[in-house]
């Protein structure tokens, strides 16, 4: 059996219970190093096999994966944060699809929900923003022309964006080409949950500026959006005494 695991933001205790659990019983753990905290693989037993996938092609990986397969030994691909978010399983379940490979996926905590709680920060305030985008700069991996950041900016919608942090020029430029204003306020969120956690309110126009001065060129977040600021929004109707709920009548 194969489980795909999302190892959370960084912090070894905010893997989920069940992926704790999987890297216990692991025969085989498959890890992607170039992001995973290797404290997380203290939790393994003595007798694991442990392989770095930062090193790895697909192949590589699939060839580990089949070969212990094929010994009866259970194995972990242990991905940063939630791999449905630019984790590339996709392509590795299609393969054991066709080789008639079991395997499952364990959900974890990522990185966008991290960097939120490192500014305590709620993405979705009432008359602010009821909508989270997720995207990410187009460098070496193309993004679909559709999925311009100019095109998602003109909703005005509160923005996290991944893998981008030595492009922030230019997505400084594509946001305010598409509709947030120069000062929107702004964030940049390094290495959310770890030990050596940064984090620095600015704003859409000072996004280069801010991570130069603190020296920040990768392993970053960026969140755009009025709802940085948590100004002027309005009370949520779920808890006001003058809103009808399934549990509660509204009081006068």
């Amino acid at each position: 059996m194969i489980h795909f695991v999302g190892a959370g933001p960084g912090s070894p205790d905010l893997i989920t219970v069940r992926g704790k659990q999987y890297l216990e019983e692991a025969d085989v753990i498959i890890y992607a190093g170039s992001l995973v905290n290797p404290q997380l693989l203290e939790y393994s037993k003595d007798v694991c096999t442990i392989h770095n996938s930062a090193k790895m092609t697909l192949e590589e990986v699939i060839a580990v994966m089949e070969r212990a397969e094929a010994e009866g030994k259970m194995t972990v691909r242990l991905h940063t944060g939630d791999p449905c978010i630019y984790g590339a399983i996709r392509e590795q379940m299609d393969i054991l699809d066709e080789k008639g490979i079991a395997y499952d996926y364990c959900p974890g905590v990522s990185a966008f929900c991290g960097a939120a709680s490192a500014l305590n920060l709620e993405y979705t305030l009432p008359d602010i923003s009821q909508s989270v985008i997720i995207t990410r700069m187009e460098g070496r991996t193309p993004v679909p022309s559709k999925e311009s950041i100019q095109s998602f900016a003109a909703h005005q919608a509160t923005m996290v964006v991944f893998l981008s942090t030595g492009m922030l020029e230019e997505l400084s430029r594509r946001l305010i080409e598409g509709g947030y204003r120069e000062d929107t306020p702004a964030a940049i969120v390094y290495k959310a949950t770890w030990p050596d956690e940064k984090k620095f309110v600015c704003t859409v126009g000072t996004l280069a500026k801010t991570a130069a001065e603190n020296n920040i060129t990768k392993t970053a977040l960026m969140i755009i959006g009025d709802s940085v600021s948590a100004a002027h929004y309005d009370r949520s109707k779920l808890y006001d005494p003058g809103f009808t709920t399934e549990f509660r009548e509204a009081t006068k």
